[in-house]
């Protein structure tokens, strides 16, 4: 989503530039992209997990008492992407105002946003395995893209509060929305639908064709409109050591109220559990509800998001960074590209071997999880990247900062 943060277009344009010169040209703020970029190397292992993985769907929480610990872990890597995406999109789109009016923000938010959501229903729709080639399709999943663009064109609003009313807003949204999780509507209720997108995660049913409320959206808007407050922080010509320091201190703190806040199971997520093995009980120490996010989920990975977004300012200069960067500089183009991987190579495997678990393509060990995670990083790095530079020379293709 960096085509928002209003960097200059340098890098990619002269071939003899070395990566980490390229990428110091575009921008001292590299450590968004590079997280970014990060955050999406957990989306392909989850991703992986999941075309691999059809036949052991987890559950959200995930069950402690009958995962196997190593899909548990897999699967708790990837939790980290959404909150991370949409805070870091809120942070982006005031740092695109630095050089914008509020006007023109809250005017490419809005578009922006509806442009997402059309992706969703249309594109991303039929990038999943399961899904049937057919138009309209008979499920359409209202899930993190829809979700980023909703939250767009609610930022595109709410950014016009006093930064303090933002703050406010936000923290409300994130640490009360929970106390309306009693709150369970029947398809027979007129705000059942509303509802479900909002906050309670359901499927309801519109000519024929099946909607499923993965990401209901209310805690994201709490989420961006955070991510959008602590823009400030990364003004243009601010020290870069106080903000690496605070953002240390906000993960550190927001951490250690998660272990307290968990420690004492009385509020925000489901009760965790002494198991039969040391492991398991971490596991449902760690099992967090994602749909819709929790506050201690949000607090587990925002803090953590946080923390690496510090590490990523504070080893700028690396050389992992600019290869992680190249990867956040093009983050649509990567998600489409990857999810149709991942199918074509689900569907190759279909023809080859036919359904092995079930009524779908499966296998028995969570290793070629893994082998094809790092076969599939360069044949995914090098088109993403070839995309970035070209969104960063080509400026006059108004177009190409929608993808």
């Amino acid at each position: 989503m960096n085509s928002i943060t209003g960097q200059p277009p340098s890098i990619g344009l002269r071939a003899s530039s070395s990566p980490i010169e390229a990428a110091k040209a575009r921008t001292r703020l590299i450590a968004i992209d590079a997280l970014r970029g990060l955050v999406m190397l957990f989306m392909l292992v989850d991703h992986v997990r999941e075309t691999w993985f059809l036949h052991l769907q987890v559950t959200d929480p995930v069950d402690a008492h009958t995962t196997d610990p190593g899909l548990f872990f897999t699967r708790l890597l990837s939790t980290f992407c959404a909150p991370t995406f949409v805070a870091l999109t809120g942070l982006s789109a005031w740092l695109y105002g630095q050089s914008h009016t509020k006007g023109q923000v809250s005017e490419f938010l809005l578009k922006r946003g509806l442009f997402l959501i059309f992706l969703e229903f249309t594109i991303v729709c039929y990038a999943w395995p399961t899904q049937a080639n057919v138009f309209p399709p008979p499920t359409i999943w209202f899930q993190v893209i829809y979700t980023i663009g909703i939250s767009m064109i609610a930022l595109a609003g709410l950014l016009h509060l006093p930064r303090p009313a933002q703050f406010a807003v936000g923290l409300t949204i994130v640490c009360l929305h929970n106390l309306l999780d009693p709150i369970r509507l029947m398809p027979d209720s007129p705000f059942f639908i509303p509802w479900a997108l909002l906050h309670q995660r359901d499927k309801f049913e519109m000519a024929g064709i099946v909607f499923k409320t993965t990401y209901p959206v209310l805690p994201w808007i709490g989420v961006i409109l955070l991510g959008y407050a602590c823009g400030p922080w990364f003004a243009r010509g601010t020290d870069p050591k106080p903000r690496i320091k605070r953002m240390a201190m906000l993960g550190l703190g927001l951490l250690v109220g998660f272990v307290v806040i968990r420690t004492l199971n009385i509020y925000g997520d489901k009760p965790w559990f002494i198991a039969e093995t040391p492991i398991r009980t971490v596991m449902s120490f760690l099992a967090l509800t994602k749909y819709p996010p929790s506050l201690l989920f949000l607090m587990l990975t925002v803090g953590t998001g946080c923390l690496l977004l510090a590490l990523c300012e504070r080893f700028e200069s690396s050389k992992a960074m600019p290869t992680l960067a190249m990867l956040g500089g093009a983050p649509m183009f990567y998600y489409i590209l990857h999810l149709y991987t991942l199918k074509l190579l689900y569907n190759i495997a279909m023809l080859l071997y036919g359904p092995t678990k079930g009524e779908v393509f499966g296998v028995d060990h969570l290793r070629w999880v893994w082998i094809w995670v790092f076969i599939l990083i360069p044949v995914l790095y090098f088109p993403t990247r070839w995309f970035a530079q070209l969104k960063q020379r080509r400026k006059d293709i108004w177009w190409l900062k929608y993808l």
